[in-house]
């Protein structure tokens, strides 16, 4: 079996900051990680291979030179490969852009049999990416899996978390999974393991490697139909007011009293 999985280097926090020019996220002086989704599909895609005698696993990202940092930790926690998607032209990406961009480069690895990926990314929480790039391949798909299992070299059942639920699914191969962070417990790197990634290339791919596969004016800025008029950073709450030894009747009123000062009711 040969497995892909897309991963996303964020940062290493919730306190972000914003070009008011630009919109975009401010990465300087940020540490950066790798999406926790996507580290658990990656531990998943690992187990896979350490049940399953010549599976291979190839981890594929987007982004700037520096995410190659997030492919050597996982070529050092045991995957066999690294891609990583980089250029000018798929800078400024939205959700659409961004799928075409990782899609082409999957059309251009070309052999696989699953694809695991992220739910979202901590710094978008979209969601978005991980559907779009299977109808841009036009596989099957199944998003928030929370259990895995590979039944036979062509079926893999899922455990689909839903509400106050799940469900359980068979899907066929070739086919893209969207992981939940509760998947797979990832595994700590080794220090052979370390040393090994440091041995091995990282393949990387601009726009001249994946343009056969995709349309270039659905790339980078220029491409993404999602227009930003405004950011701001999330403000902070205030204290509130605390309304103490009052009795139910008396809180109640309180209560809507509040809300009608409001004009919340």
């Amino acid at each position: 079996m040969k497995i892909i999985v897309c991963a996303k280097q964020v940062p290493d926090t919730t306190e972000v900051r914003l070009d008011p020019k630009t919109n975009t996220l401010i990465r300087d002086g940020v540490p950066s990680i790798i999406n926790p989704d996507d580290k658990a599909a990656i531990e998943m895609a690992l187990r896979i291979k350490d049940e399953n005698p010549g599976t291979t696993v190839t981890v594929l990202s987007m982004g700037p030179p520096q995410a190659e940092d997030l492919l050597r930790e996982a070529l050092a926690m045991g995957a066999d490969e690294a891609i990583l998607l980089s250029d000018r032209a798929f800078g400024g990406a939205d959700t659409w852009a961004t799928s075409q961009t990782i899609a082409a480069g999957l059309k251009t690895i070309g052999d696989f049999d699953l694809i695991l990926a992220g739910r979202q990314a901590i710094d978008g929480d979209t969601a978005q990416v991980g559907p779009q790039m299977a109808e841009h391949l036009g596989l099957p798909q199944v998003s928030y899996a929370e259990g895995l299992e590979v039944v036979d070299e062509n079926t893999i059942r899922v455990k689909r978390q839903f509400e106050d639920r799940y469900h359980l699914i068979e899907i066929k191969t070739p086919c893209v999974i969207t992981a939940l962070a509760e998947l797979a417990e990832p595994r700590y790197m080794t220090v052979s393991g370390v040393y090994d990634a440091y041995e091995k290339d990282v393949t990387v791919w601009s726009l001249d490697d994946v343009k056969d596969n995709v349309d270039v004016s659905n790339l980078g800025l220029k491409g993404s139909p999602t227009k930003v008029v405004k950011s701001e950073a999330k403000q902070g709450k205030g204290a509130g007011e605390v309304l103490r030894d009052l009795s139910p009747e008396e809180a109640a009123h309180a209560i809507i009293s509040k809300l009608e000062e409001k004009y919340l009711i």
